[in-house]
C-alpha cells in the first residue's frame, strides 16, 4: 500500500522519484485485501509484486521507511539515507470475519496515506530530516 501511495503522490505532485517496496521476509504475493482497499482509493496495485530487499537498489535510496514489525531491526543501515520507522501493525495478521479484516486494512491504508502525504510535504518544505510522527 505504501508503494502505491508513494507512486500516486509522486505523480500527483509532479515529483520525479522512484518508489520501491520490499521486505526482509516477503510473503511472495500482494495481499488481496490490500489490492481491494487501495482500489477503493482509485489506486491499482494489482500488478505490484512482493519483493525482497535484494530486488531493489537499496544503496541508492535517499529515504527508507520501515512500516511494521521487526522491519526496523532487520533493515540494513544505509549511509546518508533518511531512515524512519512508522511502527504500524501488519494488517495481514488481522483476525475476525472478512469484513473485520478489511476494516483493519482500511485503517492501516488511511494511516499510510497520511504519513506518505506528510513525507512528501516535509521533503517539499525541507524539513525531511525529522521523523514523521
Amino acid at each position: 500500500m505504501a508503494e502505491g501511495f508513494g507512486k500516486y503522490y509522486a505523480e500527483k505532485l509532479g515529483k520525479d522519484v522512484e518508489v520501491y517496496s520490499a521486505g526482509s521476509n516477503p510473503s511472495g504475493y500482494v495481499h488481496p485485501f490490500a489490492i481491494k482497499v487501495m482500489n477503493e482509493r482509485g489506486i491499482d496495485i494489482s500488478k505490484n509484486r512482493s519483493k525482497s530487499l535484494e530486488d531493489i537498489p537499496l544503496y541508492e535510496l535517499d529515504y527508507i521507511i520501515t512500516l511494521c514489525g521487526d522491519a526496523a531491526e532487520n533493515c540494513p543501515v544505509i549511509p546518508n539515507a533518511n531512515t524512519q520507522h512508522w511502527g504500524l501493525p501488519d494488517p495481514a495478521k488481522a483476525k475476525g470475519t472478512e469484513e473485520e479484516k478489511l476494516q483493519v486494512f482500511r485503517q492501516i491504508r488511511d494511516v499510510i496515506e497520511e504519513k506518505v502525504k506528510k513525507l512528501f510535504l516535509s521533503i517539499e518544505l525541507g524539513i525531511d530530516k525529522k521523523p514523521i510522527p
